[in-house]
């Protein structure tokens, strides 16, 4: 754990990678680089073969570390608040009305993900659109958003405490984790909204999988005292010394 790592961000972290490997996830890592984005990922995870599915988590402990220190005036929130609004009740009433989007992979359909990749609604797309934009005005930087309309993975994860944030302040498209435990003390991950899938395609899935595989060869050379890896002649261009894309 880094030094300025706090415990509870390394926790959402540790519940995030049982959380992926409970779901099926094959292959998982900690500060993995993410390719496309800029930026590395608190956790990245990847489903076996082909057709195995990409997902990132960014774990939040605090509201703090999501938002704006001082940006997030009434009008804005008012205005992402509305946003949200219109965007579910266009989702339900895709639900509704194209129930061929339903991915079907959950046994319950109250838990079943949705492709939106492909649907031409100039209501809904221009509304996730605006939605990015007042976005940017409370969220701290462009991370989120980046990460979305990237396509960095399949699915992308906010992991967080309970009730920490408004609905209206979870980024578009991603999908929440919310921390829980039981009356014994044993904790573990709620799906409180899932992600929409956004079909990252095998090219960045493949990189991603490099980039998995590369966070835990360092971590074994830290572990056994071998020093940084790879050697400098080695470095791949996606995967230079840390940047300030990390937030």
């Amino acid at each position: 754990m880094a030094g300025s790592e706090s415990i509870r961000h390394a926790r959402l972290k540790t519940l995030a990678l049982a959380w992926a490997r409970e779901n099926g996830y094959a292959f998982a890592g900690e500060e993995v680089r993410v390719p496309r984005s800029g930026y590395r990922a608190d956790v990245a995870a990847l489903g076996r073969g082909a057709s195995g599915r990409a997902a990132l988590f960014e774990c939040k402990q605090a509201r703090a570390d999501l938002l704006k220190d001082a940006h997030a005036e009434a009008a804005t929130r008012a205005r992402l608040a509305e946003l949200t609004a219109r965007r579910r009740t266009l989702e339900e009433l895709f639900a509704v009305h194209r129930p061929d989007l339903r991915r079907g992979e959950a046994l319950w359909p109250e838990y079943d993900t949705w492709d939106f990749s492909g649907l031409e609604h100039a209501a809904y797309r221009g509304v996730l659109a605006e939605l990015e934009t007042v976005q940017r005005r409370v969220l701290r930087g462009t991370k989120f958003a980046k990460m979305f309309r990237y396509r960095c993975a399949d699915y992308l994860y906010l992991v967080a405490e309970e009730n920490i944030y408004a609905e209206a302040e979870i980024p578009a498209g991603w999908g929440l984790l919310v921390r829980t435990a039981d009356a014994a003390g044993a904790e573990g991950l709620r799906l409180a909204r899932p992600p929409v899938w956004t079909e990252a395609g095998p090219v960045q899935r493949a990189a991603l999988l490099e980039m998995i595989a590369l966070a835990g060869t360092r971590a074994t050379h830290r572990a056994h005292g071998l020093g940084p890896w790879p050697p400098p002649a080695a470095l791949h261009p996606d995967d230079s010394a840390d940047s300030s894309g990390h937030a």
